[in-house]
């Protein structure tokens, strides 16, 4: 693994604990020599990993469409800036680049992204690991929604296993890093 995709909010969320869990991540991304890919912003949790990792001299890689680059939201001090045509063709092209995938705090935009590349995993379009970063116990109503479709008969098991959770960066990073797929 040398790049992970990071989806997150574009805000801060209500808790500080969401945006203390960007910088943590992002620091730790620095230690372990790993590359950042995401949306390219400057504001919210984006904006907070890019920052962090920026501070401590990382590889922070956005990925934007033109139309968000004109409204001037993306991030001045990126390693690189890819600029793209379409939201799809961004999804894509950080699917494309990176090795694994994390999930931090968001909104509607992060839970698409999240679906898209869990879809490619459980259908086998993609072999790498998802983590979702759990801070401050946000993506507990998500959980329980997975035992339910699990409990239910319409997500299997082992689908359902191929989503790392954990609260603490370091120690999904750990997960990500040992990470074989054998379910697909």
């Amino acid at each position: 693994m040398k790049r992970l995709a990071v989806f997150c909010g574009s805000r801060n969320g209500v808790a500080p604990e969401y945006r203390e869990g960007a910088i943590q991540l992002g620091k730790e991304l620095v230690k372990r020599g790993l590359s950042l890919v995401y949306g390219g912003g400057s504001v919210g949790l984006m904006g907070a990993v890019a920052d962090s990792m920026i501070e401590e001299g990382g590889e922070v890689i956005g990925v934007m469409p033109h139309v968000l680059h004109e409204r001037e939201i993306s991030h001045p001090h990126l390693t690189e800036l890819i600029l793209v045509e379409t939201m799809h063709e961004r999804k894509a092209k950080m699917a494309s680049i990176a090795d694994g995938f994390i999930i931090l705090p968001g909104g509607p935009g992060t839970m698409e992204e999240f679906f898209e590349v869990f879809t490619w995993a459980v259908i086998g379009i993609h072999q790498k690991p998802i983590g979702l970063l759990n801070v401050h116990q946000y993506y507990e109503p998500l959980l329980s929604l997975f035992d339910h479709m699990v409990e239910q008969q319409f997500l299997q098991e082992k689908s359902r296993s191929l989503i790392i959770v954990e609260s603490d960066p370091k120690v999904l990073l750990d997960r990500l890093s040992m990470y074989h797929n054998e379910t697909v």
